[in-house]
């Protein structure tokens, strides 16, 4: 299918094929008919992305502070890298579109294949001819509201949620500052409610249009004069700012357009520099609206499509969407008017042109269309890059051995740990074919694909798993996937290496195991890279041979994520434990050379901002060692991250996040220093050399299974405070 994309590394918008994405549980595929250019959010995003670094340098200082504190951390070319990394990601731009539910995820009830409806949100209803849209980010369309109108839904519900903000009755007297997209919008939908409706706006052509829509409005220079005779003296009860514009003016107008105890709501991005002695005079009321509804920005509402109760939050964004549907079909809110440009998507970047001003043309409502694609959807799931593709046979399903020639490798997931840490260091493994890239949403495996020379990208994780031209399969999604995909890939008798965590629950792990026991075709190996690192490799060389137990003491400053981040959700992420400390209890466990057999955990109190990520793990292992995880979440990402000590035999080892070695022997220091180096390409080095020589895997199984184990009872005893036996 095709996409429109935006480098914000380069600054340069195209039009690419992409994978059509295929829908996850809970998700709608809709084949789109129209969708809508925002003149605001994206234009800011193309002006950005088209700055030079220096530019962007200026215009986001506090990203430039966070490249600095990682500088200061992990070396500059590390960071260095990071950086053009995130900035080499595509970005899909749009947010508002409509079009035909062609296809349906697991579990979405109430909505059926052949529906027209109308979508929502940021990375989905983007500018592509196919959007995978959660359920609450949808709208059914009544028959007479054509796909034209409905793909101004999304802009309808920043108006409509605008305007509740400033919670209006009837009668009541209403300006709108600013008669843009947002501002027509927003006066159809207070005129609609039964308010009397004064536009205002700068441009005399957008005062026509306001006239030709029924309603009424005047120029900036007469808005003080007119507003006397239009509230009879009395002044705006309620002033919608939708202005886009640095300028403080539209909050100056609106307090002197404002009665005694007014509401003023701004839903444009416009300068908030308040004169304060009108403000406190009247005692006006200011909020500033937050897009589209509640339920924006809340991943359980909107990815997760868990709904608010009604009786509770009667208007929430999806709401909304339903309540600009119904004024549209009542013809209450007029948009037809208000197009000036349409674009077929194989012309989308002109679209940006006028939105820019590099086309000197008026414009308000851009529209880009997209005909009738011939291709079939499944064949459209697939983008070769190569055609020198790898010949298909009737393999598929026929169990690979170890000891193969070539690793030909198949990736599940092209996020940006992806495409910033995992893909560089296979291609510096080398010896590895890359042959197949999928992720869900198509964009990041064609991204990916083309970046680290695939021979195709997908959005069917099956077409790689079952691909007889893959013996390998490397799995980087979400962690609450893991398991399943390891199943699945081994059960296609495949070779496998999986990001950590292995599962997220004792279920899956168990099923991973059994398939283990009678599975000894395939190698299975996680991605616990930091036991791989040639510095850790030097500490395992001294402490290995030592008769004595060992204590070890690894302390990890975490850094604070939020707690509506995906990984934060034991369902999805299975929480900091088990999603990233069983990097930490893997570490101890590869120095020890076995899992734990008992854990006490220790926690501080969460208090509303973290979940179970300040905590103190102590480990006992077999031969009587004890090993420390002190794992937090209430630092400071400006220091280092990771700390290893190691006490036995009267030695001392220190390993300083993994860029220097300092030991003490009979009284001897010695230190050891290079770049920062966690492992990862050594450790696709080693997953390589099993697969070709057939050798053991790189780590053995009952450590990948006791880690895991150990993290799962590390969880259950910070919740009932005592020790638990593995």
């Amino acid at each position: 299918m095709k996409q429109l994309l935006q480098n914000i590394k380069t600054g340069k918008s195209t039009i690419e094929d992409v994978p059509v994405p295929t829908p996850r549980e809970g998700q709608a595929l809709v084949k789109v008919e129209a969708s809508l250019v925002s003149a605001g959010t994206e234009r800011m995003v193309v002006e950005f992305a088209e700055k030079s670094l220096v530019g962007k340098a200026r215009s986001r200082p506090d990203l430039v502070k966070q490249v600095i504190d990682k500088a200061r951390r992990e070396g500059l070319i590390n960071s260095a890298q990071a950086t053009f990394n995130r900035l080499d990601q595509p970005m899909a731009l749009g947010y508002s579109s409509a079009g035909t539910i062609v296809a349906l995820g697991k579990n979405i009830g109430g909505f059926k294949i052949g529906q027209r409806v109308a979508c929502a949100g940021g990375g989905y209803a983007v500018h592509a001819e196919y959007n995978v849209v959660p359920r609450n980010l949808l709208t059914l369309l009544p028959k007479n509201v054509d796909f034209e109108s409905a793909a101004f839904t999304t802009l309808g519900a920043i108006a409509l949620h605008g305007f509740r903000l400033a919670e209006p009755e009837i009668g009541e007297n209403v300006a709108v500052i600013g008669m843009g997209l947002l501002g027509l919008l927003a006066a159809q939908i207070a005129s609609a409610a039964g308010c009397n409706v004064l536009g205002i706006d700068v441009d005399p052509a957008r005062i026509v249009l306001a006239s030709s829509l029924g309603l009424r409005a005047v120029r900036r220079t007469e808005a003080v004069d007119t507003s006397v005779a239009f509230t009879a003296n009395r002044g705006f009860d309620v002033i919608l700012i939708c202005a886009d514009t640095p300028s403080n003016d539209p909050v100056e107008l609106a307090g002197v357009l404002a009665r005694d105890r007014a509401r003023v709501v701004a839903t444009g991005a416009v300068g908030l520099a308040f004169p304060r002695k009108v403000y406190y005079e009247k005692e006006i009321s200011f909020i500033n609206s937050r897009s589209y509804g509640p339920g924006r920005y809340d991943l359980n509402y909107e990815e997760n499509g868990n709904d608010y109760p009604l009786g509770y939050v009667r208007w929430t964004e999806g709401r909304n969407f339903e309540a600009v549907v119904d004024l549209m079909a009542k013809g209450q809110v007029n948009v037809k008017p208000l197009i000036t440009h349409r674009f077929p998507i194989e012309q989308a970047t002109q679209a940006y042109e006028v939105i820019t001003g590099k086309k000197k043309e008026p414009f308000l409502g851009v529209l880009l269309t997209y005909p009738e694609s011939v291709e079939k959807l499944e064949s459209s799931k697939v983008v070769k890059f190569n055609v020198q593709m790898l010949k298909r046979s009737a393999l598929t399903g026929e169990a690979v051995s170890k000891g193969s020639n070539v690793v030909t490798l198949g990736v599940l997931g092209a996020g940006l740990f992806a495409n910033s840490v995992l893909l560089p260091a296979i291609k510096k493994a080398g010896d590895i074919k890359l042959v197949g890239i999928a992720s869900s949403g198509g964009l990041h495996a064609q991204h990916s694909g083309k970046k680290f020379g695939f021979q195709y990208a997908t959005s069917n994780d099956d077409e790689i798993i079952n691909d007889p031209n893959i013996n390998t399969v490397a799995i980087l999604t979400r962690h609450d996937s893991h398991a399943e995909l390891v199943i699945k890939a081994l059960k296609a008798g495949k070779h496998v290496f999986v990001e950590k965590p292995l599962a997220i629950n004792s279920k899956q792990l168990e099923q991973i195991n059994k398939l283990l026991i009678s599975n000894l075709q395939s190698l299975l190996t996680v991605g616990f890279n930091r036991r791989f690192s040639p510095l850790a490799q030097h500490l395992h060389s001294l402490v290995s041979n030592l008769q004595e137990p060992k204590y070890i003491h690894y302390r990890v400053n975490a850094g604070l994520i939020p707690l509506n981040h995906w990984t934060q959700d034991p369902n999805i992420g299975g929480g900091r434990i088990i999603g990233e400390a069983c990097h930490f209890v893997d570490f101890i466990t590869f120095l020890i050379g076995a899992p734990p057999v008992s854990v006490t955990v220790h926690a501080l109190p969460d208090n509303g901002k973290y979940r179970e990520d300040n905590v103190s793990m102590t480990f006992t292992f077999p031969d009587g060692s004890i090993g420390i995880v002190d794992y937090l979440a209430n630092g400071n990402k400006s220091f280092p991250k990771e700390r290893v000590e190691v006490f036995s035999g009267g030695q001392i080892a220190v390993l300083d996040d993994f860029v220097s070695l300092q030991t003490v022997k009979d009284g001897k220091k010695k230190e050891f220093k290079g770049a920062q180096n966690k492992g990862w390409v050594d450790e696709w080095k080693a997953v390589a050399k099993s697969i070709r020589e057939g050798g053991e895997p790189p780590i053995p199984y009952e450590q990948l299974i006791g880690v895991t184990k150990s993290t799962f009872a590390a969880v259950e005893s910070v919740r009932i405070g005592s020790k638990i036996d593995i």
